[in-house]
């Protein structure tokens, strides 16, 4: 299978090139400004916003599949007015080029990234959410995200609605990656034994990038078009017990300083999916959530 990734150089499509790679796939990726390492891969520079460069990339790749992944995706910094606008053109406009430039050569499957942030702020009891629920976006990027998926939806692609992919590669403004981060700098003597963290009191669903990088493997194969896929492992754990958890993997004692930063507006509480739609095309997480404390441990320390 010929598998055509756009954002190969990020978190998640580094490690899907990767997990295709080691499969016998041939991979081909679009990457806007550093060229990333990964030898065997076929790469295209090429911004989302460009959609006749994505058509050249689509006509001369030639994929059975294409995976689309590039984006903006932080949270908290959608509510950023001053990038708020580029969520809006990126996430929306990008998705739309991307599915446009798939129908102009051979129309291959595409398989969209979307977000578990789409169904906002459900009840606990009313969880795992299943993807019959409907969505209800509260946030900047939410709301980008569900966009997205009407736009792709309309043109037959396989929608991803992923929760919370952790592991090597993470970038730091993400709390575990971050809080990760902090404790080497304290085993290093580089900063004072006190880490500071925001609200613990949330929950949210992890899985292993590389498990997610499975799972888009084997959506991109089987996918239905115009089908919704929660990617989730099924349980909801509190942000507390995972940082309790990376305590106990680094080996650091440090003071854990609380609320240090402001709550986003609309944090939800609570978030988990059933994966049953996923399950039933034969993946399962072999990852536990230890394996990727440790995994982002190793890469920090």
């Amino acid at each position: 299978m010929h598998v055509l990734v756009t954002g190969i150089a990020g978190f998640v499509g580094s490690r899907l090139a990767r997990c295709l790679l080691a499969r016998g796939d041939r991979v081909s990726g679009t990457y806007i400004d550093a060229r990333p390492d990964l030898p065997g891969a076929q790469l295209f520079e090429a911004d989302l916003l460009d959609r006749a460069a994505l058509e050249r990339v689509v006509g001369e790749a030639g994929p059975d599949a294409i995976v689309h992944l590039a984006g903006l995706s932080h949270i908290g910094e959608s509510w950023d007015w001053r990038r708020m606008p580029d969520y809006f053109r990126v996430n929306i406009a990008g998705t739309e080029n991307a599915v446009r430039a798939a129908a102009a050569f051979g129309n291959p499957r595409v398989v969209i990234a979307s977000s578990a942030d789409v169904y906002g702020d459900v009840p606990r009891n009313e969880q795992p959410i299943p993807e019959t629920r409907p969505v209800s976006p509260q946030t900047p990027y939410a709301l980008t995200k569900a966009a997205a998926e009407r736009i792709a939806l309309a043109h037959g692609a396989v929608i991803v609605r992923s929760f919370n992919l952790i592991g090597p590669g993470q970038a730091p403004n993400f709390a575990l990656a971050s809080w990760a981060r902090q404790l080497a700098a304290i085993r290093r003597g580089e900063q004072e034994p006190v880490l500071e963290v925001g609200d613990l009191s949330t929950a949210r669903d992890f899985t292993h990038v590389d498990d997610g990088a499975e799972a888009y493997r084997l959506l991109a194969e089987k996918g239905e078009r115009g089908g919704v896929y929660n990617l989730a492992s099924g349980k909801a754990v509190p942000m507390r017990d995972a940082l309790t958890r990376l305590l106990a993997v680094s080996g650091v004692r440090a003071e854990v300083k609380e609320g240090v930063y402001p709550p986003r507006p609309f944090d939800i509480p609570c978030l988990s999916g059933d994966a049953g739609r996923l399950r039933a095309l034969g993946w399962s997480p072999r990852r536990s959530l230890d394996d990727a404390l440790q995994d982002l441990w190793r890469e920090a320390a």
